[in-house]
């Protein structure tokens, strides 16, 4: 379920203060209800998912679309990424979170991971289009339980960074998103 700004920002995350001139693009509330000691489980699931490939056929095309794209604009080129566009915020780091765990041993690709806390971790990436970071978070439910919270923040590259993006908002919001977040819910479960 999609939800409000304030969910991401009214909290006291440590991405506000690494990536504080980053847009927040979207706050997702993740279907995986669990106990304050699930975090670690959730990280794991990001990483070892089955996304796009598990997903249904519009999304695989629009995925495999977007890489064709991708591979014919150079969009994707090493030359665009981080550490040669961009530098990698991992330099922006406060000394507390250089050493933290970044996640589980699993392959992040196209993510490179920053950090993980307790209940907070956060990957970026980036290519021709944009800097982009993705945070999920451990959160109370309301109800005395825990669920994941997926905040998604990005910098656009210049005036095609920002076409580019307004261009595939509708393609996130109709199709992407709402089959990313069935199969969260789903592995989620499956994996109980």
């Amino acid at each position: 379920m999609k939800l409000a700004e304030t969910a991401h920002t009214t909290r006291s995350w440590r991405i506000h203060e690494i990536a504080g001139d980053f847009d927040l693009e979207d706050v997702w509330a993740l279907g995986t209800p669990g106990g304050p000691d699930d975090f670690g489980k959730l990280v794991k699931q990001f990483s070892s998912g089955n996304f796009p490939d598990g997903s249904p056929l519009p999304v695989r095309a629009l995925w495999a679309l977007r890489w064709k794209l991708g591979g014919l604009l150079g969009l994707d080129k090493r030359s665009s990424g981080l550490d040669t566009r961009v530098g990698s915020l991992r330099g922006k780091l406060p000394p507390e979170l250089r050493d933290t765990p970044t996640g589980p041993d699993e392959d992040w690709l196209p993510f490179t991971p920053l950090y993980r806390l307790e209940d907070e971790f956060a990957a970026e990436m980036a290519n021709r289009t944009m800097h982009g970071v993705m945070h999920i978070a451990w959160v109370e439910d309301g109800q005395g339980g825990y669920r994941g919270q997926m905040a998604v923040l990005v910098k656009p590259n210049g005036l095609f960074g920002r076409v580019y993006m307004g261009f595939i908002k509708p393609f996130r919001y109709l199709i992407i998103y709402p089959a990313l977040m069935r199969m969260i819910a789903r592995e989620w479960r499956t994996r109980g």
